[in-house]
C-alpha cells in the first residue's frame, strides 16, 4: 500500500509541473496500463474482487505458517505433533516447539504478516466502499461490508491469541494517516467482538456461493470469541441457537457427517459439519489455491503420497491420548501415557523388522488421524514404519493423515504442478460442528447444565462408534471400543476433564490444542506431560526442553519493533 501510494504521489507530482509548464500537453497524460484505478475498485465488480481478495489471504498465500490450520502454532506447540522429519530442515521450527525462540527468531512474523495483509484487503474493501460507485446499492455495502468485517474479525482473532494485543487498525487508518503510530496497548477483543457482532446482524443465512461465511457462521464464531473470554453466559446463548437452528452457508442443517474419514475427503467438501472451511482447488494454475501450509506434512518416501518431507509427526503423547478403558471410555485421569497404557509403536525397527501393532482398546479416529505401522494408510497401503519416516530418532515413528490425499484423489483434489506432488484441493475446516458441539459442552458445564454437556459429548462420540477403520476384508484394522458416558458426570471437575479431553480426540491434528490449553490455564501441567513422554523417547530433538509462563504468547517481532521503535510497540513480558 506504501508503495501504491508512492507511485501514485510521483504521478501526481509529475502531471502537476507538466500543466505547470504547457496547458496544452494534456494529451501526454496517459493512464498507466496494468494498473487498476480506484474508480475501477469502487464499481460492485471492483468491490466484489477485492472482497475475494480478502478471502484468499485466509490460506496465508504460501506462507506456511499464517494459516488457520494452525499446525505449528497450534498442534506442535500443543504436544499434538512434534516437527519430524530432519533437525536441519525447515530449522526455525526447532525452538518454537522447544519453547526457546525469541523475539528476533525465524518465522516469529510469518502469522503476524500474513495476519495483516489480510486486514488490509479487509480495510480495503471497506474504505473503497465509502466512495462507492453508482452501480453499488446500499444493500450491496451492507452484504459485502459484513463479509468484510466478519474476516476482519478472524483475522485480528488469529493475532489475539497469538501475541495478545496487537496494533488494531481499521479502514479510516493508512499510511500518512496515523498507522505507523498506532500502538499495541488496547484491548483487541471489543474490536473483534464489534466485527463479529456486525456480521451476526447483517449476514443472510445462507450464501449463493458456498464458500462465502454466513450469519450462522458468524454467530459461532462470536460465541468463540466469548468464550475464550470467558463469557460462557454470552457464549451459551449463541450457541444454543446454532444447535438448534443452524445451517452452512449452502443451506443444510448442522450435523454430524456419518464417518468421520469422510471428513477429510475432497468429494464430500462443504458438507452438513462445515461451518466455515477455506475453499481450496487443484489444478488452477496456482498453488497457493490449493493447501500451500501442507506441502511438507507426507511421508517421507518417493512410494508414499506427497513423496516429501516427513514434518507433522504425531507425538507419543497425542496417540497414547486415544487408549480406552473396557467400556470404550478415555483415561480422563490422564494415565494414558503410563508404561501400562501406552499404544504399542515400532520406535527403533526397522521396516524389515518384525512387528504387531498393538492390541489393545482403542479410539478408531487414531487411525483416521495418524499413520501407524501395519495399518492402511488410506487407499495407498499399509503404512510400511521406518521407510516411511525421514528420521526416526528426531520425529519419532508415526506419520499425519488428514489432510493427506488418496491414490483415487491424484489429479481431481491433488495438484502436480510444482516441485511436490503434496498441494491437495481439500478443503480445510476452520470451525466445524463438532467443534462447535464440544465448545457449547463447555459453555453448559460453567452454566451448571452437566447433563446438556454430557449429551453433546456422547454425540461426537457415537459418531466415533461408528468409524471404524477397516481392511479390505472388511475386518477392524485394530480393537477399537469406543463407549459413551452412559452416568451422569460426577462433578463440574469430571466433566470439564471428559470434555477436555474429547477435544483432542476429535481435533486433533487441527491446530486447537495449545490455545486450548492455554484458555483453560492447563498449559503448564499439560505440557510437562507431554515432556515426560516425548522428550525421553525423542531426546535428540526434545531432551532438556520444557514449557514456561511466558511462551503462552509468542513475542512481538523484534523486525516490527525496529520499524515502528520501541515507544509504540509494547514487547510481551519476558521477552
Amino acid at each position: 500500500m506504501k508503495k501504491f501510494r508512492i507511485k501514485i504521489g510521483a504521478l501526481l507530482s509529475s502531471a502537476a509541473l507538466m500543466v505547470a509548464v504547457s496547458c496544452s500537453d494534456d494529451f501526454l497524460d496517459v493512464p498507466p496500463t496494468g494498473v487498476l484505478a480506484e474508480s475501477q475498485l469502487q464499481t460492485l465488480a471492483g468491490l466484489e474482487a477485492s472482497l475475494i481478495a480478502a478471502y484468499s489471504q485466509v490460506n496465508g498465500r504460501s506462507n506456511r505458517l499464517a494459516s488457520p490450520s494452525n499446525w505449528v502454532w497450534g498442534s506442535i506447540r500443543g504436544g499434538e505433533a512434534n516437527k519430524g522429519t530432519d533437525p536441519g530442515d525447515f530449522a526455525t521450527i526447532n525452538p518454537i516447539q522447544r519453547f526457546e525462540n525469541n523475539s528476533a527468531s525465524g518465522d516469529m512474523g510469518a502469522k503476524w504478516n500474513g495476519a495483516y495483509e489480510g486486514i488490509a484487503r479487509s480495510n480495503s474493501v471497506l474504505r473503497l466502499m465509502q466512495n462507492a460507485a453508482e452501480d453499488v446499492t446500499d444493500a450491496d455495502k451492507v452484504r459485502i461490508g459484513a463479509q468484510a468485517r466478519f474476516l476482519r474479525g478472524h483475522y485480528y482473532f488469529e493475532l489475539k491469541r497469538l501475541y495478545g494485543d496487537t496494533p488494531y487498525v481499521d479502514e479510516n487508518v493508512d499510511y500518512g494517516s496515523g498507522l505507523e503510530e498506532v500502538s499495541n496497548n488496547q484491548d483487541l477483543w471489543p474490536f473483534i467482538e464489534a466485527d463479529f457482532q456486525y456480521a451476526v446482524d447483517n449476514l443472510p443465512g445462507t450464501q449463493s456461493q458456498v464458500g462465502r461465511v454466513n450469519q450462522w457462521a458468524a454467530k459461532v464464531y462470536l460465541a468463540k470469541v466469548y468464550l475464550y473470554q470467558g463469557k460462557f453466559s454470552q457464549a451459551k446463548t449463541l450457541f444454543d441457537d446454532v444447535v438448534a437452528n443452524g445451517v452452512t452457508s449452502n443451506g443444510l442443517k448442522y450435523g454430524l457427517v456419518d464417518d468421520y474419514a469422510d471428513l477429510w475427503r475432497g468429494e464430500h467438501d462443504n458438507n452438513k459439519e462445515t461451518v466455515w472451511a477455506y475453499q481450496s482447488a487443484a489444478g488452477t494454475g496456482s498453488v497457493n489455491n490449493a493447501n500451500p501450509e501442507f506441502d511438507l506434512n507426507f511421508p517421507y518416501n518417493s512410494a508414499a503420497p506427497g513423496v516429501c518431507c516427513g514434518f507433522y509427526q504425531p507425538s507419543f503423547t497425542f496417540v497414547n491420548s486415544f487408549r480406552t478403558d473396557s467400556n470404550g471410555l478415555p483415561l480422563i485421569d490422564n494415565s494414558y501415557n503410563d508404561p501400562a497404557n501406552r499404544v504399542k509403536s515400532d520406535m527403533g525397527l526397522g521396516s524389515a523388522d518384525p512387528f504387531t501393532p498393538d492390541t489393545g482398546n482403542l479410539d478408531p479416529r487414531l487411525d483416521h488421524t495418524v499413520g501407524r505401522r501395519g495399518l492402511p494408510y488410506l487407499d495407498w497401503q499399509d503404512h510400511p514404519g521406518a521407510s516411511w519416516i525421514r528420521n526416526q530418532p528426531n520425529g519419532g515413528p508415526y506419520s499425519p493423515k488428514k489432510y493427506v490425499y488418496t491414490q483415487t484423489e491424484v489429479g481431481s483434489f491433488q495438484d502436480n504442478s510444482s516441485w511436490t506432488p503434496g498441494y491437495t484441493g481439500l478443503n480445510v475446516y476452520i470451525i466445524r460442528y463438532s467443534d462447535v458441539l464440544l465448545m457449547s459442552a463447555e459453555a453448559d458445564i460453567e452454566a451448571g447444565d452437566l447433563e446438556s454437556a454430557r449429551t453433546k459429548v456422547n454425540m461426537v462420540r457415537e459418531r466415533a462408534m461408528n468409524s471404524q477403520l477397516l481392511r479390505e476384508d472388511g475386518s477392524k484394522a485394530a480393537n477399537y471400543k469406543v463407549g459413551t458416558y452412559t452416568s451422569a458426570w460426577a462433578s463440574p471437575d469430571m466433566a470439564r476433564k471428559a470434555v477436555r479431553l474429547e477435544r483432542m480426540l476429535e481435533l486433533g491434528m487441527e491446530g486447537h490444542r495449545f490455545y486450548d490449553l492455554v484458555r483453560w490455564n492447563t498449559v503448564q501441567a499439560e505440557l510437562d506431560y507431554y515432556f515426560a513422554t516425548d522428550g525421553v523417547l525423542l531426546s535428540s530433538s526434545l531432551g532438556g526442553a520444557k514449557f514456561t509462563e511466558k511462551y503462552k504468547l509468542l513475542p512481538i517481532p523484534q523486525d516490527q519493533i525496529d520499524i515502528t521503535g520501541a515507544d509504540i510497540l509494547i514487547q510481551n513480558p519476558g521477552f
